[in-house]
């Protein structure tokens, strides 16, 4: 039986600030940039250091099954692979995507709330 190795810890610890980030998001594009930030942060830490995270290698995408894509330059790392099959970094990660896309539709439902808080009228 193969070990598996748990992140949900550091999961915890990032929940907070995803879940306050895209509450208060006022456009799909900061709903995809909390969840970048957050993902990104998440494997800077899990992988701790070994690989560099860029910005590009994560990116929402709410029309997807999984909700969320990973560049190939990402996945084919030998590093990288290990621990995404030997834990439990893909069910966090989808969690995250799942959070993060019900904010994304519900923004892109009610277009005219988010202008109307990013460009309010005077009187």
């Amino acid at each position: 039986m193969t070990k598996q190795v748990s992140f949900s810890k550091t999961e915890k610890e990032l929940r907070a600030a995803l879940r306050k980030n895209i509450n208060t998001a006022e456009s799909t594009e900061d709903v995809k940039k909390f969840f970048v930030y957050t993902v990104q942060e998440l494997l800077d830490r899990v992988l701790e250091g070994q690989i560099r995270v860029e910005y590009e290698h994560i990116s929402l995408a709410p029309d997807k099954r999984e909700g969320y894509t990973l560049s190939p330059i990402l996945l084919r790392g030998r590093h990288f692979k290990q621990v995404w099959s030997t834990s439990d970094l893909p069910h966090i990660v989808k969690r995250m995507a799942e959070f993060a896309v019900k904010r994304y539709q519900h923004l892109e439902k009610h277009p005219d709330k988010t202008e109307s808080k990013m460009y309010p009228r005077p009187g």
